[in-house]
């Protein structure tokens, strides 16, 4: 964006601003509620130049709180908001990432180090510890000025940190030789500090998920005291910590909240003139734009000083480019860059604010942030590690078959540790973890047990061998497919235009990478030859449609007609009102057909679709009627693509042979599978949750109206909605009226599956409307809803859903700016089983979205999978286990693609001086001290299939475990060796003595007459040997 000086500084230094800082007094009382909304943030802003006195400023609502700290952030002022917590029942343990920010915040008053801070009346009556032991708990680490480590150790023992073998929430640390790994109460990242002895040389933040380090750090400070844990006598209130010198301001709800208990406004400051500023709202409904540029022109022609803020540099331009147009001399503008949501004019300094959401109608959503929220991890699920592998679970051996996990043993003759395997009639088969590679867990998509297999038995082999026959036909199968729509005519987009380019910079939100991705992979399909045939998959909420939202854009900007089909009238709906906002400054237009247009309405889209004057057209299978008949479609969106039957997407193809076709699926699908299909299929996949979405606060308790009563309450006082599901319709009447007399103001109805379609639908349509307040259904919510505005909902008899089921349901919420909050209610008095116990634990433990991933999806994944791969695939899974099938199915694409398939293991490595004990190779206890985490490290050494994967496998470990010891560098010095004879086809490398046999096609190879010799004496001179002789095969 342009450079240019912030017009701020001569705006709060002109006029009454200097006037208003010296009659401010501290430990007085102001009120602000004669100044607009709009203009608040700009007052305080300007209040809070010259170091002013502390300012602690009053909102009625956490809704308010975070429009004003959005709206100072936008001025230049970051102030904080202390975050609230939602009632917490008895026995319920609070949200660890609000207390966590609560202490933080009470640190950073402490130490004086904040100008201010937005509260709501109630969060200054939130239990914080007294003063005197939150500076007790607080500790500063430098590699400068270290602490002792023994102490620190004692120190977060004495905190309650949790030791374990690897940190991956709050309140956990891991010691693993030189390396100490904690995470802080109050952090946002993990810490990794490594020693040197007693000395601390390194402090480094890292990934809680990929475990590897982020940035370094010179000093950090933290604070040791557990956040939920207040001992009595040790209780205080956030007032203790606001500096006597403090103003207090007071700003006024937005229209329709609760005016809340806020102080009295002080009538001596109120006569001031700042307080009743004569400032206007500045609002540009849609239509508008006429009235909006002649009052430009004349603020302008009397010589105002203007502002517009902008989103980026896309909107800036954009605009820009329209008032040209109009002959506006923009440079006369001050353009600037904030997400500000309204402005205002004050005529007695002729200086007028707008934003450009106002000017085009477009009201998005600011969101507003703690800064330690930006540290937050975007998330990558992992394949299951044996560190998640349970006694008793189902494996599945590689040449043996299915088998039971019996936990990890001694090997008593050999020495070293083997995984214990249970095979049918009581055979036992001990795996060395050297070898676990050939074991992984068996996920077969069904809740059948799976039949033990014998040890030499014949049945895995004639399993094994049906899933690669089928396997290998449904690969050829894909691939012929994708041939045959190679060959058909398309109509290939032009590359991105300047208006696309600005439609993507107008983005308000940060992409995450695997949307860029996918982003990127749609367009290159747009722009080929053949009609695009691509399939999106993605959790809930991902940002699926943003890539379609912009496939959209680009076929109406080439002058094509794209069309949207959604599985419900709902969905449709609010996909249409999302184009008509998103689209709202270009020459794009967008109809809708659908059971909520009107005779007349859809008359008219009707007729727009057949003349080619309608760009868009959204709506449900009615979109298929032979009575709509596009003029020049190029696109069609398909949302949620799950939810149609395969003959609906049969029938869909075959119409629309020539077309190019996008479909969303909001099942997640594995990575295995993706990386299989990879070549076969036109596949993207969005793993990552956008930086927006805020961790969802899961509450646990038993069945209590009284928690029921407050939820419900607290939700509708801050202008928000709930979800309340009970899923059996026999009692579902009962519990309504139940509710009703709970909540005698909210307006409840029921939804559920075998209501009429017309009715519910209504019913769905008016929630999201805001014209009901709780929505008491079954699980029909689980899918087709985006309701931002609803913000909490209450599962009854939670433990009866699976964990899969509880993730996508509690998914409802938490879709906006707002926290929001999921509360799993458990029958009082009943013995839950232990794996309902394990559910419900987990859906508490991973609040943090994403945080949980590679658990809570491992269900839906493989659903996920069934539904892309279909029944008869679905049948192998369950024979031979998902992770075997993903391999098999990768194996098969590249082999009918006609490509080498080497598998990472093809070229076995035998050395005799370690087999003699010498030097050998291997991860020892002493180094990673955690069994489960030794067994991943030797799959991921045997898994290395390039020399690229096993330097960064050598980097990771570097990083996690410290330096490595000479057995762990022989590991992957034999890695190496591996590796770089699969890359040159050999089968085998033998080292016997001083001599190098390399064997290929079954013959070992000669090298100038005669076989290698091995120079050198110790184990590493003699590999380094071995590897020149390999570099010089061809």
């Amino acid at each position: 964006m342009t450079q240019r000086t912030h017009p701020r500084e001569r705006w709060f230094g002109a006029g009454p601003f200097d006037r208003w800082r010296k009659q401010l007094r501290p430990g007085r009382a102001y009120s602000l509620e004669s100044i607009p909304t709009s203009a608040q943030a700009f007052v305080l802003s300007g209040l809070f130049r010259s170091s002013p006195p502390f300012l602690l400023i009053l909102a009625a609502s956490p809704k308010r709180a975070a429009a004003l700290a959005a709206g100072l952030e936008a001025w230049g002022c970051p102030i904080p908001v202390f975050p609230e917590s939602a009632p917490v029942p008895q026995g319920a343990l609070p949200d660890l990432d609000v207390a966590a920010s609560q202490l933080q915040i009470a640190t950073l008053l402490l130490r004086r180090e904040l100008p201010g801070l937005i509260a709501t009346p109630g969060a200054l009556r939130y239990r914080v510890p007294i003063p005197q032991a939150l500076e007790k708990s607080i500790l500063r680490l430098s590699p400068n000025n270290p602490p002792d480590r023994a102490e620190l150790l004692d120190a977060l023992a004495a905190a309650q940190f949790e030791r374990c073998p690897r940190v991956d929430v709050r309140g956990q640390m891991s010691v693993r030789g030189s390396i100490l790994d904690l995470f802080p109460w109050t952090a946002g990242r993990p810490l990794r500090t490594e020693w040197d002895g007693d000395t601390l040389v390194s402090l480094r933040e890292f990934d809680p998920v990929s475990q590897r380090s982020l940035r370094t750090l010179s000093s950090t400070t933290i604070s040791l005291l557990p956040p939920a844990e207040i001992a009595e006598g040790q209780a205080s209130s956030l007032e203790e910590y606001l500096p006597d010198a403090s103003c207090r301001f007071r700003i006024d709800a937005a229209a329709g909240e609760p005016a809340g208990d806020l102080l009295e406004p002080e009538p001596e400051f109120r006569d001031h003139d700042f307080l009743g500023m004569p400032t206007e709202d500045r609002l540009m409904r849609e239509g508008r734009w006429t009235l909006f540029t002649a009052e430009l022109r004349r603020w302008l022609a009397e010589e105002w000083d203007i502002g517009i803020f902008v989103n980026n540099e896309g909107e800036e331009k954009r605009l820009r480019e329209l008032l040209a147009a109009e002959k506006i001399d923009t440079a006369a503008i001050a353009w600037l860059s904030g997400a500000l949501t309204r402005g205002f004019s004050w005529p007695a300094a002729r200086i007028a604010i707008l934003s450009d959401s106002e000017i085009f109608g477009r009201y998005q959503v600011i969101l507003h942030r703690p800064k330690e929220a930006n540290h937050l991890t975007e998330v990558r699920p992992v394949e299951t590690a044996p560190a998640e592998w349970q006694p008793g679970d189902f494996v599945v051996h590689l040449q043996h078959g299915i088998a039971r996990y019996r936990g990890v043993e001694a090997l008593p003759d050999e020495g070293g540790e083997a995984l214990l395997l249970e095979f049918a009639d009581a055979a036992k088969l001990y795996v060395p973890i050297d070898q676990s590679y050939l074991v992984s867990r068996y996920i077969g998509g069904t809740r059948r047990v799976p039949k033990l297999d014998t040890l030499g038995g014949t049945r895995w082999k004639k399993a094994r061998a049906a899933a690669q026959g089928a396997i290998r036909d449904y690969a050829a199968k894909l691939l012929r497919i994708q041939a045959e729509r190679q060959v058909l005519p398309g109509n290939a987009s032009p590359p991105d235009s300047d208006w696309q380019r600005e439609f993507e910079k107008s983005f308000v939100y940060r992409e995450t990478p695997d949307q860029l991705r996918a982003i990127a992979q749609t367009k290159a399909d747009m722009e080929a030859p053949r009609p695009m045939d691509r399939l999106i998959c993605g959790d809930v909420g991902f940002g699926k449609t943003e890539v379609a939202i912009r496939a959209i854009f680009k076929a109406a900007v080439a002058g094509g007609q794209a069309a949207l089909l959604a599985p419900t009238t709902v969905l449709a709906y609010q996909h249409y009102q999302t184009l008509r906002q998103r689209f709202a400054d270009y020459p794009i237009q967008v109809v809708f057909l659908g059971r909520l247009a009107s005779a007349a309405e859809e008359r008219r889209a009707l007729a727009a679709i057949a003349s080619g004057e309608c760009d868009v057209a959204v709506g449900t299978h009615r979109l298929l009627s032979p009575d709509v008949r596009f003029a020049r479609l190029k696109l069609v969106v398909i949302d949620e693509e799950q939810r149609f039957g395969v003959h609906q997407k049969e029938r869909w193809k075959e119409r629309f042979r020539s077309v190019d076709m996008l479909a969303l699926s909001a099942t997640p699908i594995p990575r295995t599978l993706y990386l299989a299909l990879a070549g076969a299929r036109d596949l993207s996949l969005i793993e990552t949750p956008p930086s927006n979405r805020l961790p969802i606060e899961t509450i646990v308790c038993p069945y209590d109206e009284r928690t029921i009563r407050s939820a419900i309450e607290k939700e509708l006082a801050r202008g928000g909605q709930v979800y309340f599901l009970h899923n059996r319709i026999a009692s579902i009447e009962r519990v309504c009226r139940r509710l009703r007399e709970l909540v005698p103001t909210a307006r409840i109805e029921i939804g559920h599956g075998r209501m009429d379609k017309e009715h519910l639908e209504s019913v769905m349509q008016r929630f999201v409307s805001g014209e009901i307040d709780v929505f008491l259904a079954t699980s029909i919510i689980e899918n087709g809803l985006d309701i931002p505005n609803a913000n909490t909902i209450i599962i009854d008899r939670a433990d009866r859903f699976g964990l899969a089921d509880l993730y996508q349901l509690r998914g409802r919420v938490g879709r906006s700016h707002q926290k929001a909050y999921a509360y799993l209610l458990l029958p009082r008095d009943r013995f839950l089983a232990a794996d309902a116990k394990r559910r419900i634990r987990a859906m508490q433990e991973y609040s943090q979205l994403g945080a949980g991933f590679r658990i809570a999806l491992r269900d839906l994944e493989i659903r996920g999978a069934g539904n892309l791969l279909g029944t008869a695939q679905s049948g192998h899974i369950a024979a031979i286990g998902f992770e075997l099938y993903c391999r098999l199915l990768r194996e098969a694409v590249a082999a009918v693609q006609g490509k080498k398939v080497r598998s990472p293991l093809a070229c076995k490595v035998s050395i005799d001086f370690w087999e003699n004990g010498v030097d050998r190779p291997g991860i020892p206890a002493s180094y990673i001290p955690s069994i489960e985490e030794r067994i991943a490290a030797h799959r991921q050494a045997a898994e290395a299939a390039s020399l690229a994967e096993r330097q960064e496998l050598e980097k990771s470990w570097r990083d996690r475990f410290g330096p490595l010891p000479a057995s762990v560098r022989l590991l992957l010095e034999e890695v190496e060796l591996r590796i770089l004879g699969g890359e040159r086809s050999l089968e085998r490398i033998e080292v016997q003595g001083d001599k190098l046999l390399l064997q290929r096609n079954g013959s070992y190879l000669m090298i100038g007459g005669r076989f290698p010799r091995l120079t050198g004496q110790d184990a590493e001179s003699k590999l380094a040997s071995a590897k020149k002789w390999i570099l010089t095969l061809a």
